[in-house]
This record gives C-alpha cells, sequence and structure tokens, in this order.
C-alpha cells in the first residue's frame, strides 16, 4: 500500500503536533482497523465495481479476529483514513447489443444521492443488533481522492471509551469495500431489511446523535477499507 496521502493545513498541521506533544510518555497512538493491504484485500472499483452505499457499515471480522474496530482503550480519535478504488469516468458498452451505458462513476451517483461522500461514526452497542451514535465526524467529499489511500485529520477530536467501535459513515456512496475475502471477513450495516438487494436506495445511516440504529444486515468475503488514530488516555 502505498503511503497515505495527507491532507493537512498549515493551521491543522501545527495544531496536529502540538497535540502529539503535549501527550505524556505513557499516551499511545493505535490505529483502529487494520491498513488495507493487498494481503487483505483492495477496493473492487474498477473491475467488478461495487461500493458501499447509503449506509453506516462497521467491520465486524477481519481473518479470524473479531473486533479490530473496537476501541481498546480510553482516549481520542485525531484522524481517520479511508483507501479508494477508482471507478471509471468513460461511459461502459454493452458486449451483446453495443449501447453507451453510464460510466461507473454516473451510475452510482445518479442512483445513490450525489458525489461519493463519507466519515466516520463512533458507535455503543447493546442488545439485538442495535448501536447508539454517540459522535459523528464531518463528511468529506472523496472525488478527488479516488484510487489513493488518504488521511482526514479532525479538527475536533472525538472522545472514546474503550469498547466503542468506529464505524464508516456513507451518506451517499463510496467505493471503498475489498469483495472476493475468505469467510472469515464479514461487516455489518445500519439496514434492517432487504439485506441481499444491492439496488435499496432508502438512505439508512447514523446521521444523528444518540440515535439508537439496528445493525441487521451482515456481508461476508468483504471488508470495508477505513480506519482511525486513537491516542489514548494516559
Amino acid at each position: 500500500m502505498s503511503r497515505p496521502a495527507r491532507i493537512l493545513s498549515a493551521l491543522a498541521g501545527v495544531a496536529g503536533t502540538a497535540l502529539l506533544a503535549a501527550q505524556p510518555a505513557t499516551a499511545t497512538i493505535t490505529e483502529i482497523g487494520p491498513a488495507a493491504d493487498q494481503a487483505q484485500g483492495k477496493p473492487a472499483c474498477p473491475e467488478n465495481c461495487i461500493a458501499v452505499t447509503r449506509t453506516t457499515g462497521y467491520q465486524q471480522s477481519v481473518g479470524n479476529g473479531n473486533g479490530a474496530y473496537r476501541i481498546p482503550r480510553d482516549g481520542r480519535i485525531v484522524a481517520w483514513t479511508i483507501t479508494l478504488g477508482n471507478p471509471g469516468t468513460k461511459p461502459t458498452r454493452d458486449p451483446q447489443t453495443g449501447r453507451r451505458g453510464k460510466s461507473q462513476v454516473k451510475f452510482f451517483t445518479d442512483n445513490y444521492g450525489g458525489e461519493a461522500q463519507a466519515g466516520i461514526a463512533i458507535l455503543t452497542t447493546g442488545t439485538k443488533r442495535r448501536a447508539r451514535t454517540i459522535a459523528l465526524s464531518p463528511i468529506v467529499k472523496l472525488t478527488p481522492y479516488f484510487g489513493k489511500t488518504v488521511q482526514f485529520p479532525l479538527a475536533e477530536t472525538i472522545e472514546v471509551k474503550k469498547g466503542d467501535i468506529v464505524a464508516l459513515n456513507v451518506p451517499t456512496w463510496a467505493p471503498a469495500l475489498a469483495t472476493g475475502l475468505p469467510n472469515t471477513y464479514s461487516w455489518r450495516a445500519s439496514r434492517t431489511e432487504k439485506c441481499s438487494d444491492p439496488s435499496v436506495n432508502q438512505l439508512q445511516t447514523s446521521q444523528e446523535l444518540n440515535q439508537l440504529t439496528q445493525y441487521n444486515c451482515v456481508y461476508r468475503t468483504a471488508r470495508l477499507t477505513y480506519s482511525a488514530t486513537l491516542i489514548s488516555t494516559p
């Protein structure tokens, strides 16, 4: 995986450096969720282009382990990272009829609420596959970063507690899904029905604080290609 692209204004860079310098020696920096590398699968687009659409989701299992996106200790989330596929911008052509269709980007944009966007959500889990949204990052536009790994520092860091979960929040669509992985990879989405229907266009994301949502749909052999950076509380 190429080194993540850094999107840091001068002000954010100075603030981030000051934050790290202020941490006592006992504080630790941890990446929540493994980086998206070739061994764990790259985002599907443009080949067999499948995207995350209009949902909030979190990785339930990665390989033989669970809990990769569960916060291991109290602290603050200071940034999040996403690896994006590179969906095509040229119209496709039906090999049988020869008719030209929409490009991959235009298909998703027209059908799933507009330009590709995402952020992160912090969840606390309960019973009956429910989770409550306790924090949200700003939503950012992803189009300029297709085909790259990019990190978004948070101007306002997010306080988290041990056991919270970091989820990917997608109000429109995002080419951030690796497929064709072993059955030991699975992610859970904030949908309650029609789990097997990829054409579901109803917005089912955790966009409101304190919102209780049922994460009823589980998708296997795939992973969401995101992570978050935690600085622990000393």
